[in-house]
């Protein structure tokens, strides 16, 4: 039986078969039993390659980090996760240089600072295994938003800005829909990784897969 480690845009775990094409944590989400208790323990919500250096991660260790899994990486930012910075060392550079640039700062910022703005955007407080209804979202014209954003249709079904039309979200992939307004929508995807899309940050880790 697949264990509830499969992440959606949202933010929320489920049991489902498929792995996804990126791994990550958000610290130790299981008890001495192994059993999940909870949703997040870290700050530190990070997006890491499925294979490094032949490491290999047990799924539900106690006292250490819980790996997750995500479809790609539009999903991954969307859920309030950053690309790692050790193992994916130069998709975090990427990520952070193209927050600087969009946002005219002296400098990208550290892992820490961004670390703070993602706690701050992504979670109001709440508690529980299931935090959609704890997100945080904002609000932004369809057409001022770049791909790779995931926002909310009118019952909170995440989609994917495509370059080819909106995608609806699947465990198993995004599937093409028909065009949709390009009025305000409710968006998902924190303004920190909306900031690094818009900067031209570009998901390089399947190239080393």
């Amino acid at each position: 039986m697949p264990l509830q480690n499969r992440v959606d845009p949202w933010g929320d775990l489920h049991a489902v078969s498929a792995r996804g094409t990126l791994t990550g944590n958000r610290g130790c989400l299981v008890n001495d039993e192994g059993e999940l208790v909870r949703h997040h323990q870290s700050r530190a919500w990070i997006t890491c390659r499925l294979e490094f250096r032949d490491s290999k991660h047990p799924l539900t260790r106690p006292h250490t980090w819980t790996p997750l899994f995500f479809l790609d990486e539009a999903v991954a930012l969307a859920a309030g996760h950053r690309p790692c910075a050790f193992c994916r060392r130069t998709d975090f550079n990427s990520y952070r240089r193209a927050i600087a640039a969009v946002e005219g700062l002296a400098r990208p910022p550290t892992a820490r600072e961004i670390d703070q703005r993602l706690v701050s955007e992504r979670l109001a407080p709440g508690r529980g295994l299931s935090r959609a209804g704890d997100r945080k979202t904002w609000r932004a014209k369809l057409a001022s938003l770049p791909v790779g954003t995931v926002v909310a249709d009118g019952d909170g079904s995440p989609l994917l800005i495509d370059e080819d039309g909106p995608r609806s979200f699947g465990f198993g992939g995004w599937k093409l829909l028909s065009p949709v307004s390009n009025g305000e929508v409710e968006v998902i995807t924190p303004p920190t990784s909306v900031s690094a899309l818009r900067g031209g940050f570009v998901d390089r880790a399947r190239e080393h897969q």
